[in-house]
């Protein structure tokens, strides 16, 4: 019997990224409450908020048919892509505010990274 995997539409609505960035953002702030020292609440808001906007940004901005076509059953460009942004913009957080605990956000950053590849291989 042939593996048939569902393939991704061509293009994605505006709503459909959106939910797409906004589930990301909820795993990332699980993970950076989970991981990050409760006074830390300004590293949490950003890592929420940058992993949201780094995958809004990237969906919207590669919203196009070849990259959103599944090279890699189950994986498109565009899954790549969007989560290493997230890593990209967690990066740029630290070079521009020390975090509250370098280490803990060092774990954090990765599993915000992971969560992004995550949610964007199974919504998209």
């Amino acid at each position: 019997m042939p593996l048939v995997i569902a393939s991704c539409p061509e293009i994605l609505s505006t709503a459909h990224i959106g939910l797409t960035a906004a589930i990301t953002s909820a795993f990332a702030l699980a993970v950076a409450v989970w991981r990050l020292p409760r006074a830390a609440w300004p590293d949490m808001a950003a890592v929420a908020v940058l992993s949201a906007a780094s995958v809004y940004l990237w969906r919207t901005s590669a919203n196009m048919t070849p990259l959103n076509k599944d090279g890699l059953p189950g994986f498109s460009a565009n899954d790549w892509g969007a989560p290493v942004l997230t890593y990209v913009f967690l990066s740029l957080y630290t070079d521009v505010r020390l975090p509250a605990d370098p280490r803990r956000y060092a774990q954090t950053r990765a599993l915000a990274t992971l969560a992004s590849l995550a949610v964007n291989v199974i919504t998209i």
